[in-house]
């Protein structure tokens, strides 16, 4: 998918291209990615067969993690690098809001990688749409049940990707053993 894929031209929301989200994570135009991928020169990722790939302002910048270099897990943070309470910073509160902060601020998916081993952060551009603490929640927990189960290669099938956030946002699950029922259906689907 290059950047005119995704509307380096600057459009917004056009009827049918987005066609599920979950907080950051959305399928536009068939192609999974992280972040705001309409906003000109901005920075998404793309979740891709092959593993992640970081779109950046420079073709210099942009960057492919094969699913097999991630080691322990991918998290997330809204708003800064390191927010001190949760993975939600005040930025990442207010960028949610209408008016002149809506859409500002950047979120990061944080993981550690193998050959060589770093700790990478991959940051993104927020959308200017509000994400709710629900579905900030359970983007957080697909992303540790792939990562603890070792299965990080999923995020690159696209059709299973589109029946965990379906199931996710159907579900809704709003307790422990809930969303472990849930995770436990996601995961168990070949």
């Amino acid at each position: 998918m290059s950047d005119t894929g995704c509307g380096a031209s600057g459009t917004r929301g056009e009827a049918g291209r987005t066609s599920a989200s979950l907080g950051p994570l959305e399928c536009v135009d068939g192609h999974w990615v992280v972040g705001d991928c309409f906003r000109p020169g901005g920075l998404w990722l793309e979740f891709r067969a092959d593993g992640m790939y970081q779109h950046a302002r420079t073709p210099a910048d942009e960057l492919l993690i094969p699913w097999s270099r991630i080691m322990l897990g991918i998290g997330f943070t809204l708003g800064g690098k390191y927010p001190h309470y949760g993975s939600v910073s005040p930025l990442g509160w207010i960028g949610g809001l209408p008016g002149p902060w809506q859409g500002v601020g950047r979120g990061y998916l944080h993981m550690t990688l193998r050959h060589p081993y770093e700790d990478w952060q991959a940051a993104f551009d927020r959308h200017p749409r509000r994400y709710t603490m629900t579905e900030l929640a359970l983007l957080q927990s697909l992303l540790g049940h792939v990562g603890a189960a070792k299965e990080f290669h999923r995020f690159g099938d696209g059709e299973w990707l589109g029946r965990a956030v379906g199931l996710l946002t159907r579900e809704r699950p709003r307790t422990g053993h809930a969303l472990s029922r849930v995770m436990g259906e996601i995961l168990e689907e070949a």
